[in-house]
């Protein structure tokens, strides 16, 4: 690779770790995830996006305006074939405090599943049950999970296809027994922007085997659907996670979030009124989009194919 080459290679990848950083910065600062003296279990799979998300938590805590700590854990679940040494080493590396706690689900998770069927509901069960519980062992006061932007919308819409309703994955929840605040840093952070990201920082990722390929899975159609939209639609998907954020219950139809029965003509206006029955203006640019120099690149080269 030539000098000019290797300038533009690091130049992008300052422009890509800055606009990781700033996103997780916003996210933490929008819904109040991290606060003074908090001790931050980050989750870590050996996939691109717990990587990535370490990696920018531990950049943040040099700078951030609170101060609090940082234990990777991982959960080595015996898979067959799992490169138990990986973690280790690499969390051993770059200094930072872990644990890894080995539990047999696979076994579990063989024994309980019929073959063909798919794993991903018991699995997350017990994985989250375990995490639970090395949580508390570990006085964490804050569970961070990788889950990113695209995560979040795929989740939207399986539940809107599949489960009949409008819920997503929340940046931050607490957990069902009350017991554990749970954390999304990367929940503004694009899906392909950590893909390239974890590449060029060269992190060494660990496939989960246990569940295959499973090609026929919910969540993979609507992931494809989701990657379709982005390539032919610019700007849709950032569009639909703004839609996530302005939610206006008066034009939907929960009564539970808002009292229909009770609406008369001494009723105040709220939220657009009777304008949802007009043409809505279709702006230029979709609502949230950011384009940056590499996706313009690519998309000028489709639209002149």
């Amino acid at each position: 690779m030539s000098h000019a080459a290797q300038a533009k290679a690091q130049y992008n990848l300052n422009k890509l770790y800055k606009r990781l950083r700033r996103n997780v910065g916003q996210a933490i600062a929008d819904f109040g995830m991290i606060s003074e003296g908090d001790k931050i279990m980050v989750c870590l799979s050996g996939g691109k996006d717990s990587y990535t998300l370490l990696d920018i938590l531990l950049n943040l805590q040099q700078s951030a305006p609170v101060n609090f700590s940082i234990v990777a854990v991982n959960l080595d679940q015996k898979q067959p074939g799992f490169p138990a040494h990986v973690l280790p080493e690499y969390l051993s590396s770059i200094g930072v405090d872990f644990k890894i706690v080995t539990e047999d689900t696979y076994s579990i998770v063989k024994e309980k599943i019929p073959e063909g069927k798919t794993t991903c509901s018991l699995c997350s069960r017990l994985r989250r049950g375990i995490l639970y519980r090395t949580a508390k062992e570990l006085g964490a006061t804050k569970i961070a999970l990788g889950h990113h932007r695209d995560d979040m919308l795929e989740t939207l819409f399986l539940n809107m296809f599949y489960g009949g309703k409008m819920k997503s994955m929340p940046p931050k929840l607490i957990s069902d027994n009350g017991e554990h605040i749970v954390i999304r840093p990367l929940a503004y952070c694009k899906e392909k922007d950590i893909e390239k990201y974890s590449v060029a920082k060269g992190f060494p990722i660990i496939p989960c085997n246990l569940c295959g390929s499973q090609d026929g899975l919910q969540r993979q159609v609507v992931k494809e659907m989701l990657q379709d939209w982005d390539k032919r639609f610019p700007g849709r998907i950032e569009t639909m996670f703004q839609a996530m954020q302005n939610i206006i219950p008066s034009h939907l139809a929960d009564n539970s979030l808002f009292d229909f029965k009770a609406i008369s003509k001494d009723s105040p206006l709220n939220g657009d009124g009777d304008t949802a029955f007009d043409k809505p203006a279709v702006p230029s640019v979709p609502v949230g989009f950011e384009q940056d120099d590499e996706e313009l690149s690519v998309h000028q080269t489709v639209e002149l194919s």
